[in-house]
This record gives structure tokens, C-alpha cells and sequence, in this order.
């Protein structure tokens, strides 16, 4: 399966993505220019009166990758799989806080304590999981810009490990 090609029109408006086949006949009579290189997108070189059909964006997040899917009706016309950071963001921060230690270490008496400064914002979430966050809104975004999405829908499972791991497993334990 492949991908279709995001359309827009002179003034960016998103059109009905098309099959790539349409896209490399408008390209290559002058009807249109590449706007984007990923996620594929051409821009049309005049207006037009048209009014999409609405697709549906479709979220299936991960630990690490998301899932993303559009789709028109039955049919998928764009799929991409998003990889996350979380580990070397983890990794990063371990990398600092041991930086950090051994400046402690060291007991230098030019160096203020600054040990009480241990609050967290109301809505504070772990630099990782921010960053899941964060990227999958910044997609969300950009494909509203690129594609007619009129719904959004998430994949929302919740898995019992423990089951997993012991299918005998009931009530308290």
C-alpha cells in the first residue's frame, strides 16, 4: 500500500489527498509544485471551488512508536508510524543528574546550596511522557494543515501485565 499525496490549493487549503499517480500527472503538466517533501504534499497553482470530503485521523500511541492513520470511509490513505525519544531522553537526564552529583561531591565552598527547590508544576508530567505528548500534538497539527481531518480518534487499551504474565491470577492477588 502506498501513501496518497496531500493536495492544497493556491491559498493552502487542504484539498482531497490524491494517488501518487495524479500527483506526478499534475506535476509534470505545470499544474502544480511540490510543497513538502515529507509527508508528500503538492500545491496546485490555482484556486478551486471544491468541498472535501472530511477524513478521519486515527491515533494508536505506544511506549515507543505511535501509530497514525488516515482514512477515507473503509480505506487507509496515509499511514506512518512515529518513533519516540523516551529512552534517550531517560538516558540524558541520568547522564546530567550524575553530572550533577559529582559537583556535589566535590565540597566546594563557592558553590550555593540549592537543595530546596524541589516543587513541580499542577500539571507536571515526566520529561519522556512530555515528549510523547508534545510530538504526537505537533503531527496532529500538521496533518490538519495538509488534510480535510474532520474527526479525531484514539485507541485507548489498558493492559493487565499480571494476567498476562499469570492467567490464573483473581481478586486481590
Amino acid at each position: 500500500m502506498s501513501n496518497h499525496v496531500f493536495v492544497l490549493d493556491t491559498n493552502r487549503k487542504p484539498l482531497t489527498p490524491c494517488k501518487p499517480g495524479v500527483a506526478r500527472s499534475l506535476l509534470k503538466a505545470g499544474k502544480a509544485s511540490v510543497f513538502r517533501r515529507y509527508p508528500f504534499t503538492i500545491i496546485l497553482n490555482k484556486e478551486v471551488d471544491a468541498n472535501p470530503e472530511p477524513l478521519e485521523l486515527k491515533l494508536d500511541p505506544g511506549s515507543k512508536v505511535t501509530g497514525i492513520a488516515l482514512k477515507q470511509g473503509n480505506h487507509i490513505i496515509f499511514a506512518a508510524e512515529l518513533q519516540h525519544r523516551g529512552q534517550q531522553i531517560k538516558e540524558a537526564l541520568l547522564s546530567r543528574r550524575q553530572l550533577r552529583r559529582s559537583r556535589r561531591n566535590r565540597k566546594t565552598r563557592y558553590r550555593p546550596a540549592r537543595f530546596l527547590n524541589r516543587t513541580r508544576s499542577k500539571g507536571w508530567l515526566a520529561p519522556s511522557l512530555q515528549h510523547r505528548v508534545d510530538t504526537l500534538m505537533t503531527w496532529v497539527h500538521r496533518f490538519r494543515r495538509l488534510a480535510p481531518v474532520g474527526r479525531i480518534t484514539q485507541e485507548l487499551v489498558r493492559f493487565d501485565l499480571q494476567l498476562m504474565e499469570n492467567p490464573e491470577i483473581s481478586g486481590v492477588e
